[in-house]
């Protein structure tokens, strides 16, 4: 479940499209049967507590796509780093899950997509 840290407002909303890299797509029969083709329970994690905002869906009119949209709040502790914050923990951990072969299940393209969720 996302975090709760909205008091300061949210910042950074992105909206990203997943598509699969296989020569015979899944045709995926619902948003958690993506979200686990895709990516591992530990990227999963990183999304749900890093996140403050946080859909997925497939993309309409074709369920070989994972969207999703998502944004950060802050910690709204005075002198905190960047990278203590939601966002910079984020992409710390991402970092690190890529870096061990620990963030996808199966390989993907992302694209960037301005038709956000919310």
């Amino acid at each position: 479940m996302p975090n709760s840290d909205n008091t300061y407002g949210t910042y950074n909303k992105q909206t990203k499209i997943f598509t699969q890299v296989a020569e015979t797509p899944t045709v995926f029969a619902n948003t958690e049967e993506a979200k686990s083709h895709f990516f591992t329970p530990d990227a999963l994690a990183v999304n749900d507590e890093c996140c403050t905002n946080l859909q997925w869906a497939l993309v309409s009119g074709d369920n070989t796509k994972l969207k999703v949209t998502f944004d950060f709040g802050t910690k709204g502790t005075p002198g905190i780093a960047e990278a203590d914050d939601w966002a910079g923990q984020y992409n710390s951990r991402k970092t690190a899950l890529i870096d061990a072969g620990n963030w996808a299940n199966n390989a993907y393209t992302v694209a960037d997509s301005s038709d956000h969720l919310f």
